[in-house]
């Protein structure tokens, strides 16, 4: 017989057990053994491996020969006078690498200008660089481009190399008929000493760099944002990444075990689990940063859009930064779906999302197609609902609808008064289905700059942190929300 002191120890211990379980941690179901996780892992290897090998032309430049004709006027490579002008130990989170990606004939490598956040004397910058400036005149700056150092708080112009003017000597001549050389009209004696439109006369590439150093160490600016919390990592490998998704993105799968693989500890703090289940919310950590998630397991309800709009009001009001996993077909439709009123839930986390102030990082993982670009995130540029930062993943595609459901609307439009045979029918189809695989790929978004990068399922929590520590540098402000209609 127990006494009535041993079973309320046997519960005191049992309390103190179940306190002490991590309740919170994702506990994976994937079989890495089966043959559809091996095979969907070798379909993203070769994804990944054909993105690697576009990235790795990218970083080539221009070709052999117009990089010794760029060295060989003692200028530094536009990567080279990035890292000299970075801190030894600091990331580049470079954007938009295959921005004009297939375009103009194939000529142009990341639309001619690297873009980027990285550490310049502790204090993260945003950098633009190609072979004319990175804040700093190292070659010609004519027109519009003039504009840029003239607008800089401080700016530099190297000796005999740096040229600023609004038209060059050509033009100059054909309007005036003045003849002048470049480095007379705009050079760095020019606006150093006379003009004052730059502020620092550097001897050559490096030293020029020195002084963009010291410029920032200058900036009396402390920054808000520190990553100094012990963090744990994922329990699980990101190697698993690659078999989780289908290369069939219609075939579902569980966004819990993405999320286990990318933030801290493996461990999710859901929230209403069983309510709207084909959206899921919760709080985790990213390099022991609070963040909230909201990843898709489905087409939007009703109930799932009020979930998200919910979850996302409780993050602006503890000013949590939210990370979205996409990967949806859309907002539920029919007859029922308009009964349930999904046109007004919709809309509530539609405005939830628009109006949202705090840092927002969207990751399209799958697929990402109608409204749901909507509910979840914006790649408009114009549009207030866009997030801080937009990767995809090589698999991923993203269009107003999907392709099949495309060619059907449109075959249907189309046949209308038409006599088509079941051949003409098809070939029509296919047509329509070839051309949205093709407009709704990841390159082809890149390449466009809707985007901020296609990046490695691998690499997504490092690319997630680095993104997450530039979004915090400013302040939370607060959100003031629409109405929410009823």
């Amino acid at each position: 017989m127990f006494s009535k002191s041993n079973i309320l120890l046997q519960n005191s211990c049992l309390v103190q057990i179940l306190r002490n379980t991590s309740a919170n941690v994702i506990k994976t179901q994937v079989d890495v053994q089966t043959p559809q996780f091996t095979d969907n892992h070798c379909r993203m290897v070769q994804l990944v491996n054909e993105l690697k090998y576009k990235t790795e032309n990218v970083l080539k430049g221009g070709g052999e020969k117009a990089i010794k004709r760029h060295t060989s006027k003692g200028k530094l490579l536009v990567r080279d006078r990035i890292n000299l002008l970075l801190d030894k130990n600091s990331a580049f989170l470079e954007l938009s690498a295959l921005a004009a990606n297939d375009m103009y004939d194939g000529s142009i490598n990341s639309a001619g200008i690297i873009t980027g956040i990285g550490k310049v004397c502790g204090q993260e910058c945003i950098i633009a660089a190609n072979d004319a400036t990175i804040a700093i005149v190292m070659g010609s700056c004519t027109a519009g481009g003039a504009y840029v150092p003239a607008m800089a708080d401080e700016s530099i112009i190297i000796k005999q190399q740096g040229t600023i003017f609004l038209a060059g000597p050509p033009l100059v001549k054909a309007a005036t008929g003045e003849e002048v050389s470049a480095e007379d009209l705009g050079g760095a004696d020019l606006h150093c000493s006379i003009s004052g439109v730059t502020d620092h006369y550097a001897l050559d590439d490096e030293h020029a760099l020195f002084l963009a150093r010291q410029i920032v160490k200058n900036l009396n600016r402390k920054s808000s944002n520190t990553f100094n919390k012990p963090f744990e990592s994922p329990l699980y490998d990101s190697d698993e990444l690659y078999g989780i998704i289908d290369y069939d993105l219609q075939k579902p799968f569980d966004v819990r075990e993405i999320i286990a693989r990318i933030f801290d500890g493996s461990k999710f703090d859901e929230i209403k689990k069983k309510y709207g289940e084909t959206l899921v919310c919760g709080f985790s950590k990213l390099y022991g940063k609070t963040v909230g998630i909201v990843g898709n397991n489905g087409v939007l309800f009703s109930e799932s859009a009020m979930k998200g709009a919910h979850f996302v009001q409780i993050c602006t009001q503890r000013k949590i930064p939210i990370i979205f996993l996409q990967n949806i077909t859309g907002f539920m439709v029919g007859r029922q779906a308009e009964i349930g009123g999904i046109a007004k839930h919709g809309a509530k986390l539609v405005t939830a999302v628009a109006c949202a102030k705090v840092p927002k990082i969207t990751v399209i993982i799958g697929g990402s197609y109608g409204a749901g670009n909507f509910g979840i995130e914006i790649v408009c540029v114009e549009d207030p609902i866009q997030p801080r930062f937009l990767y995809m993943w090589p698999n991923a595609k993203i269009s107003v609808m999907g392709g099949a459901q495309a060619a059907g609307v449109l075959s249907d439009v189309t046949s209308k008064g038409k006599m088509w045979n079941e051949t003409e029918k098809k070939m029509f189809e296919k047509t329509v289905i070839d051309q949205f695989d093709k407009e709704g790929s990841s390159y082809f978004s890149s390449a466009r700059l809707w985007d901020d990068g296609i990046i490695d399922p691998k690499d997504t929590r490092k690319v997630l942190g680095l993104s997450l520590a530039a979004a915090l540098n400013s302040e939370v402000d607060e959100t003031d929300f629409g109405i929410f209609r009823m």
